[in-house]
């Protein structure tokens, strides 16, 4: 077990890295009646797209707010994991943590046409991706927010920081907290962003490690648990199926509540980084924090949304443009 002095230190050293880069930053300002004169009706438009998505295939909104995660890790939320790979620009979406998860760029094509036949040139790729993913929760059960806009489209990508600082599913709670601190989100943001994971399904090369290491340990061989770990075994063998998918909540997978917390607790959970918010030795506060999501569903839903907003906050110090295709920058 590490050392709390250890942790301390661990964490000065992570809020004086994210301080030290939050100077350099200027994030735009956003607002909630950004969009109020020159494009009145883009909320509406998204959602109305969003919920023939969501009744066509409930897991199209996980898919969606994948992509705002996955956008806002990188650069900012700006629109920057949906640019094609050209000539001149290598995208992101080849990235380890994007290229066998990230699905949904269609959906976002077609939102973007109803948008452009509206208004054209006026909203933008990264505020499609924010309305949509609040969109996405609401639409199977998870609460309502208010999205703050005027994001702009980034005009390049990066590969390099799309393979570095997206979370992935076998890192340890040390590197998952300083990867969100580095973002200018809390451990507390994280076990409640996370908590989207209850509407997600993973790939059997990304839980694969966890089924067969220490699974057992963490569920102390409850019977119960050991039936769900043969459910899961068949899915994924030790060779082979890595494209194999399970729902990270076995509950009610598409339902966005707080059953996957309680996953946690019984030692359950799918991803070893999501396990280690309720079972690492230095996870005393995040376990804490899953203990209390569990408990007081509001509480989540309030701390969720909350942290959606802030993590929607952060943008991209370059600036950009308003993308006429999200898939390529304008010319």
């Amino acid at each position: 077990m590490a050392s709390s002095k250890s942790m301390f230190l661990f964490m000065c050293f992570v809020f004086g890295s994210l301080m030290q880069s939050m100077k350099a930053q200027d994030p735009s300002k956003l607002t909630l009646d950004y969009y109020t004169k020159t494009c009145p009706n883009a909320q509406h438009i998204v959602r109305t797209e969003m919920e023939c998505f969501v009744r066509a295939e409930p897991r199209n909104a996980a898919i969606m707010l994948r992509l705002h995660f996955h956008d806002c890790f990188v650069q900012g939320c700006d629109g920057s994991v949906l640019l094609d790979d050209t000539a001149t620009l290598i995208g992101e979406k080849q990235a380890e943590q994007n290229i066998n998860s990230l699905k949904g760029f269609d959906l976002v094509d077609k939102v973007k046409e109803k948008l452009e036949a509206e208004c054209p040139g006026v909203v933008t790729c990264a505020d499609l991706l924010a309305i949509a993913a609040r969109d996405a929760v609401e639409l199977v059960g998870g609460p309502y927010w208010d999205v703050p806009v005027g994001r702009l489209d980034s005009k390049t990508a990066s590969l390099d920081l799309a393979n570095t600082d997206i979370p992935t599913a076998q890192q340890g709670l040390l590197t998952l907290i300083s990867k969100f601190w580095a973002k200018g989100l809390s451990a507390t943001d994280m076990v409640a962003l996370v908590g989207s994971h209850t509407i997600g399904f993973a790939r059997c090369a990304n839980y694969r490690d966890r089924i067969y290491g220490d699974f057992e340990q963490t569920s102390k061989y409850n019977p119960s648990s050991e039936t769900y770990l043969s459910k899961v075994k068949e899915t994924c063998p030790l060779d082979g199926g890595d494209d194999n998918i399970s729902a990270m909540d076995y509950a009610t997978p598409a339902a966005f509540d707080n059953a996957f917390y309680e996953q946690l607790i019984k030692g359950e959970g799918l991803l070893n980084s999501d396990q280690e918010m309720w079972s690492s030795l230095v996870g005393s506060q995040t376990a804490d924090l899953v203990n209390k999501y569990w408990a007081d569903p509001g509480l989540f839903f309030k701390q969720f949304s909350d942290s959606m907003v802030k993590m929607g906050n952060i943008t991209n110090p370059e600036g950009g443009e308003v993308r006429k295709n999200c898939r390529f920058v304008n010319t």
